[in-house]
């Protein structure tokens, strides 16, 4: 078996569907728990899924203006984001944690989606590359 090279195309897809993996599973899993009768649980999934897809995309704006600085440096707004990033994140979920408005569990499972995001876009990746191996697609 031969090992090819990665396809700079694919890559790019993944990149602007790995935030609309993140929403849709954010927007399942809160459907699931209102589907069950667990209200404040979809609440605070949604917040947690929230919080960690903001902090994504700050992320990902940060990388991108990384590699294309030029002299003049990456700008202070994108730096103040990722500077703010985890105190934000951690200042937001240490609330809900000591107030208790929110079931802290749905936080903190909501705070996992950007993985099963990621992970989502991984098999799809998969998918893709077997179907162009087998099928030539």
């Amino acid at each position: 078996m031969q090992i090819g090279t990665v396809n700079p195309t694919a890559l790019e897809g993944a990149e602007a569907r790995l935030p609309r993996w993140m929403v849709a599973i954010a927007g399942l899993g809160s459907v699931v728990f209102l589907a069950l009768g667990r209200g404040l649980m979809a609440a605070a999934f949604a917040l947690g899924a929230g919080i960690s897809i903001l902090g994504y995309l700050w992320l990902a704006q940060a990388v991108k203006a990384a590699l294309n600085a030029s002299e003049q440096g990456v700008p202070r707004r994108v730096l103040l984001n990722l500077v703010l990033r985890y105190p934000l994140a951690f200042g937001a979920v240490l609330i809900f944690y000591e107030t208790h408005w929110l079931p802290f569990t749905g936080v903190l499972a909501g705070l996992f989606v950007p993985f099963a995001g990621a992970l989502v876009e991984s098999l799809n990746l998969l998918r893709r590359l077997i179907r162009t191996e087998y099928y030539g697609a």
